[in-house]
């Protein structure tokens, strides 16, 4: 299994290669303007950003998760390690660190819609753009903390 540890400096570059073999897997709903432009965005962003990451024996960078308090603001597995249980640890994570957790989900998104619900997130609202406007509408999902 993965371990999970803060990202470095030097992680940056294999971030945004994640990111975007991610997207790539995942989003075909966007158009090819906007991928270069969220590309552009994420390529500046993300190599700074406080995120954690799931690594390999060899501290590869596999997957990682940005969160805001309780708000999970990036999970994203390289395509080679999905299906593996590295979001699900990585989400398990976030959840120790707070037990409630929220997400914005794109809503044309269904791989990422249905990885959600069988964590236990469920729709509690929705928005009809992203947060650049772009037609691309978000279900906002939350996970209450377990009981017990």
């Amino acid at each position: 299994m993965a371990v999970i540890r803060k990202s470095r400096a030097q992680d940056g570059a294999r971030n945004v290669d994640i990111w975007r073999q991610a997207v790539r897997a995942t989003h075909d709903f966007l158009t090819p303007a906007d991928f270069t432009a969220i590309e552009a965005m994420v390529a500046h962003f993300l190599p700074h950003a406080d995120l954690w990451v799931a690594v390999d024996a060899n501290d590869r960078p596999l997957a990682f998760l940005g969160m805001s308090g309780a708000h999970i603001d990036a999970l994203f597995v390289d395509p080679a390690c999905r299906g593996t249980g590295i979001g699900r640890a990585l989400i398990t994570h976030g959840a120790a660190i707070h037990p409630i957790l929220t997400v914005d989900v794109n809503e044309q998104n269904g791989q990422a819609i249905g990885f959600y619900e069988r964590l236990g997130f469920a729709a509690f609202g929705r928005s009809p753009t992203d947060d650049q406007g772009r037609p691309y509408p978000l279900l906002h999902m939350r996970r209450a903390a377990p009981a017990g």
